[in-house]
């Protein structure tokens, strides 16, 4: 695969839709250096499950550009006790969107997926092509079925319509701005915050939930925003692009390495009676190597400055 004709992207309007969550603010930082005019549209001015509020204000804005990043999310604890909301909110979050930016003629958008949305016990690491080739990870099977709708949405749009209406799916997530120590929490945040706890309070062990053998994958969300700003700029075919940093580790190896950067000397137990979700997660992101581009930090260094951020914030 070879970049497209570039987009230009500076003197657009561009809406970041989640403004305000991690890959939101990580996105308009990376966007100001392109020279973009940025909407805000935080959730406190519009709810973005409201399809008149939706038109509305995309009547009086007119974006040129627009990257779907918001969104409910939450850890596995989350999404397997509150299916229907993350099934309806992100449903109509992705279509209110989706069909604004068809009717008011938006030039790009950039719909975020996530990883989930492949097969629990799709071949490793997994192709774009896995998608919908079997089950979901159950626990959080609802965000996922809100997920690929969205992105089947813009694959739609655009055969039907001609739209350049494009997707992504990340990897998991972190950085600055993530939720910690909440039900919202995913994996880093959730275990950054109880080991944290453990020291605080001298506990000789911390529980994590699942057995800590499942692998992971991660990506740093400013590395996330650079790839989807070189999206934006080279992509407009059909089919979704996996993102992802290249690398993974066990979640046990994760706790060792957080309970280093924290500076805990307790026991790290696992409790097998609570789910693992899938058991391994490793995207295939030869797509955008092919597209010219590649995640660049180090999960350890940025973990140190990740925890450093939760310190000053928590």
């Amino acid at each position: 695969m070879r970049p497209r004709n570039l987009f230009h992207l500076e003197g657009k309007k561009i809406w970041v839709a989640g403004e305000t969550g991690m890959v939101g603010r990580a996105l308009i930082r990376r966007l100001q250096s392109e020279n973009t005019i940025i909407l805000s549209a935080p959730h406190s001015f519009l709810n973005l499950t409201d399809q008149a509020e939706v038109h509305a204000w995309m009547a009086v804005h007119k974006p040129e550009v627009i990257v779907m990043a918001a969104g409910k999310v939450g850890g596995i604890a989350a999404n397997n006790d509150y299916p229907a909301d993350f099934l309806f909110q992100n449903l109509s979050m992705a279509q209110n969107v989706i069909h604004a930016a068809f009717q008011y003629k938006v030039e790009k958008l950039l719909y975020l997926g996530s990883s989930c949305v492949y097969p629990k016990t799709a071949n490793q690491p997994i192709k774009e092509e896995a998608l919908l080739t079997g089950l979901l990870e159950q626990t959080n099977e609802a965000y996922a079925v809100a997920k690929i709708t969205g992105l089947k949405l813009c694959e739609y749009y655009k055969k039907q319509y001609g739209c350049d209406f494009i997707s992504a799916m990340p990897t998991n997530l972190y950085g600055s701005y993530d939720h910690f120590g909440d039900i919202s929490s995913h994996v880093i945040p959730a275990i950054i915050s109880k080991i944290h706890h453990a020291k605080m309070y001298n506990e000789s062990s911390v529980i994590l939930w699942g057995t800590g053998t499942p692998y992971r994958e991660f990506l740093y969300v400013d590395d996330l925003a650079d790839g989807l700003v070189h999206l934006l700029k080279y992509y407009s075919d059909n089919g979704s692009l996996n993102i992802g940093s290249g690398k993974e580790i066990s979640i046990q190896d994760l706790a060792n390495l957080v309970a280093d950067i924290v500076g805990y000397q307790g026991v790290i137990e696992f409790d097998s009676s609570k789910p693992d979700g899938a058991p391994r997660k490793f995207l295939d992101c030869s797509k955008m190597k092919q597209l010219g581009w590649c995640a660049k930090t180090p999960l350890q260094q940025v973990l140190q400055e990740t925890y450093q951020w939760f310190l000053q914030n928590s």
